[in-house]
Formats: C-alpha cells, sequence, structure tokens
C-alpha cells in the first residue's frame, strides 16, 4: 500500500470510494511479492500493480465490481486456471488478490496509517481476509505499543495484535491463520499483516564522486541513505542531493553511535568507497562487529590485500573478513561512477536475495527463489 498511498489517501480525505486490490500469496514465479497493491479510483485512474501488467486488466474489473458493491473478494489467477491465459498471466506463476473497497467507514484507520508512514514509524495493518462473510475486509492497525479497530472480537484482536506486531518488528508481510475467534492452532479465518517498518539503511562512507552516484541509485531502491565522511568540504548537501543525510563526522564514530542508539539492523548495507587506510580500517572493524545485511569496500585488488593484512592485524577474525565484500560490487566491467553504483547494487540486491550474479539465460531452474 505504500506505493499507492498518496493517491488513496486523497480519495479517501475526499469522501470517494476506492477499489484497492492486494496481492495475498504468491506461487512459483509471480512477478509482484505479498503485500503489492494496485487501486482503481473513481475516476476509473489506476495507480500500482499487482502483477507487472499480467493480470491488471481483470484485476481492474474486478475492482470496480467489489467498488460498486462493497462486498470484498478474494481472486486466484495462475496457468492452474482454464482462463489463464486469459487473465494474462503466462510466466507461471499463481497469485491470490484481495480486493476490497476503501472509503471512510471500511477504513477510518487510513489517515492514522498514513501518518505513521510518512513519520517513519513502524506500522501494521491486519485484514482479514478470508472467514466469516461479516468478518472479511475489517481491519486491525498495530504499533509497537497501541492498536486501533478491530476484527470482530476481542481474542481475535489480542492474537492478532501479538502476532502482528512480531512480524511488524520483522519488517515481514505474511499471512496468519485462527480459528473463528482467534484461536492459535484453529483454522477458518485468515488475516493478512501488511507490514510497514520504516525503510532499510544504506550508509555511504566517503564522500567521492562514485559515493553521489551509489546515494542515487540506493535511493531509488528505497533505502534512506546517508553520505558520511570526516572531511566537511566534501560532504555537503550539495554534491549529495539524492541522499538523505549528509554527515560529517569519522566514519568509525558515526557507525558505532549510531550503532549505539538502536539506528542500525541487519536490513542495513554499509558502503565503504574511502579507500584510505585511515578511514576504512576503523569503520570496516566497527561494521564487521555488527549484524549488517551487507558491508563493501571499493578498492583495488592490491588495496584489498592491504586492508585485508591491517585489518587482521587489528584483530578481526577470519569468520568476520568472510562477510566483507571487497573489491566492492558484481563483474559488470564497469568504469563510471553510475556503471560502478550499479554493479554495487546488483551486489546487494543478490546478497539479499542469494541470486548468483550470473546471467539468467546462462542458469536453470526458477528465477523467483
Amino acid at each position: 500500500m505504500r506505493d499507492v498511498l498518496d493517491d488513496l489517501l486523497r480519495w479517501w480525505q475526499a469522501g470517494e470510494p476506492v477499489g484497492l486490490a492486494t496481492v495475498i500469496a504468491t506461487w512459483h514465479s509471480a512477478p509482484r511479492p505479498p503485500g503489492a497493491t494496485m487501486l482503481v479510483a473513481p475516476d476509473d485512474t489506476v495507480v500500482g500493480s499487482v502483477s507487472g501488467g499480467c493480470v491488471e486488466a481483470a484485476v481492474y474489473e474486478l475492482c470496480r465490481e467489489v467498488m460498486a458493491s462493497g462486498v470484498p473478494r478474494t481472486q486466484r489467477y495462475g496457468v492452474s486456471d482454464g482462463d489463464a491465459f486469459a487473465v494474462g498471466l503466462t510466466c507461471g506463476g499463481t497469485i491470490d488478490i484481495f480486493v476490497e473497497r476503501v472509503d471512510r467507514s471500511t477504513f477510518p484507520e487510513l489517515a492514522d496509517v498514513a501518518a505513521a508512514i510518512a513519520g517513519r514509524a513502524p506500522v501494521g495493518v491486519l485484514t482479514c481476509v478470508d472467514g466469516p462473510p461479516e468478518r472479511i475486509g475489517r481491519h486491525l492497525v498495530v504499533w509497537p505499543d497501541a492498536r486501533r479497530g478491530s476484527l470482530g472480537s476481542d481474542r481475535l484482536d489480542d492474537a492478532a495484535a501479538d502476532d502482528g506486531r512480531g512480524l511488524l518488528a520483522a519488517g515481514s508481510t505474511g499471512l496468519l491463520h485462527y480459528g473463528p475467534d482467534g484461536q492459535r492452532r484453529g483454522i477458518g479465518l485468515t488475516l493478512l499483516l501488511n507490514a510497514y517498518a520504516p525503510p532499510a539503511r544504506m550508509i555511504v562512507f566517503g564522500a567521492i564522486d562514485f559515493a553521489a552516484a551509489v546515494a542515487r541509485v540506493g535511493a531509488f531502491l528505497g533505502y534512506r541513505v546517508t553520505v558520511c565522511d570526516a572531511r566537511g568540504v566534501f560532504a555537503t548537501r550539495q554534491r549529495f542531493p539524492d541522499a538523505d543525510e549528509v554527515v560529517v563526522d569519522w566514519p568509525h564514530r558515526y557507525l558505532a553511535a549510531q550503532a549505539r542508539a538502536g539506528q542500525i539492523d541487519d536490513r542495513t548495507v554499509v558502503c565503504v568507497l574511502t579507500h584510505d587506510p585511515k578511514f576504512d580500517v576503523p569503520v570496516l572493524q566497527v561494521a564487521l562487529d555488527l549484524p549488517l545485511a551487507y558491508v563493501g569496500a571499493m578498492g583495488s585488488r592490491r588495496t584489498h590485500a592491504d586492508r585485508l593484512a591491517r585489518l587482521r592485524e587489528a584483530g578481526v577474525p577470519e569468520a568476520a573478513l568472510a562477510r566483507l565484500s571487497s573489491p566492492i560490487g558484481l563483474d559488470l566491467g564497469a568504469r563510471t561512477p553510475e556503471e560502478t553504483a550499479i554493479s554495487i547494487a546488483a551486489e546487494i540486491v543478490a546478497t539479499r536475495w542469494g541470486g548468483s550474479g550470473g546471467r539468467l539465460s546462462e542458469i536453470e531452474g526458477r528465477i523467483h527463489r
């Protein structure tokens, strides 16, 4: 919902109903993950996507029907269906899509959700997508320390809020299954928890031209980007307009302070582009001692060998050194800062999802792991 939130909120504030389609489950090579959304506005405007184009036309019509009737529906699309080619899902995947009418009466908590997302506060939206008809489409909004709305019973609300907060803490969107009154080992009622955690962080150390390109591609990927350098003459907002923040500080001191403040988590990626021992060795000592998603460092093979020797001399264990991506990036033959930034971004994505970094045309098996 994050991608369509501005348009959704605009129509909601105007008192106009919107048809909202959400992917709730996928199998095989479905192109969009659970939580992906598409809305159809009262003027028939379409915003967002649930399948990268495969089933949008069919979902568009379903949204219009639900917007008119107010009755939520779940629809499955996939190659196993007799009408698979009619809806265009020829990529080999199967998706379940939940469609609901959203307006002030069906989702009165939407403004609170939008405010939390805008303020980068974690918030989760629990929606009943399967169960007794009177429950389907009801919402419960949860924060780490509060909740609003109801799924129809106190017992269900209590169980769903507890479990939803667990998924929210992990930043995970997924389905929860209960009995009709919230029994955790029961069946018959399914909730979708859409988790809206603050964006993951990308911290780029070294205010060089390559850092500007990395900040640009990091912002494109949805990271909250910080550029940090001890040299104030280089670390300026004018040189890094795509960064969310530009910090003048010694890299190792800044990273350690952010870790102590709880601003670092296992989604954080760190790119060390200084290739200067007095900067990169101390900050890599800190970074490799943290549970980060990715740590990469720029430099030649000779610089890398020298860096490893210095890190070993500083007492960094071999297991930690094995986590270091250096020289940084995938082998794309990159030359320019922009090409190098794509190489770095590609390695971050491959690390996140377990990709090989090879050409898909030369790899057998499933594309999406």
